[in-house]
């Protein structure tokens, strides 16, 4: 984990993370590892019903609305789309807001945003999302999501990537 955390000292654009946004940054890896177990564990894979068209309307729903939230600056409706097990290693809607903002910009301010494939994996279910971050570069955020008991759908985590662009 030591190597991990120190390697989440120069945030994606080469700035310096300040140290209660290293923090987050670590508490979100550890509470997307938290949930990522738990969608692994056969007694998750037991209760979870196999999503349907609509399950995937909701989810992009909800991971649209966290966007627009991060766009408004509302760190509290942003927050509230996170799973709950995300929410208790985070702590509070300004820690994951000073997360976001720190290491996670094409996120808190898309360019442009479209929606991909949702994928079923042995860990649960991932939605894929392009992104334009405000550079105008390329991304691709993965979105592990998981159904809640009352049937709706939080965001459990969200792991970036850049993209290259290919010349024509």
């Amino acid at each position: 984990m030591a190597s991990l955390y120190s390697r989440l000292s120069v945030s994606a654009f080469g700035q310096p993370f300040h140290r209660a946004a290293r923090q987050a940054a670590g508490a979100l890896i550890a509470g997307t590892i938290v949930a990522g177990m738990l969608l692994a564990s056969p007694a998750a894979a037991d209760e979870a019903a196999a999503p349907d068209a609509g399950d995937f309307t909701a989810i992009q729903a909800v991971i649209g609305e966290q966007i627009a939230a991060f766009k408004a600056d509302d760190s509290a409706r942003a927050y509230s789309f996170a799973a709950p097990q995300l929410q208790q290693v985070l702590g509070n809607a300004d820690t994951f807001m000073s997360m976001v903002k720190q290491g996670y910009q094409p996120v808190y301010r898309p360019k442009a945003v479209t929606f991909g494939q949702l994928r079923d994996t042995a860990k649960g279910l991932v939605q894929e999302v392009f992104l334009v971050g405000p550079d105008g570069a390329d991304w691709t955020a993965l979105y592990m999501v998981e159904r809640q008991p009352d049937g709706t759908w939080r965001i459990a985590g969200c792991k970036l990537a850049k993209q290259e662009r290919v010349a024509a």
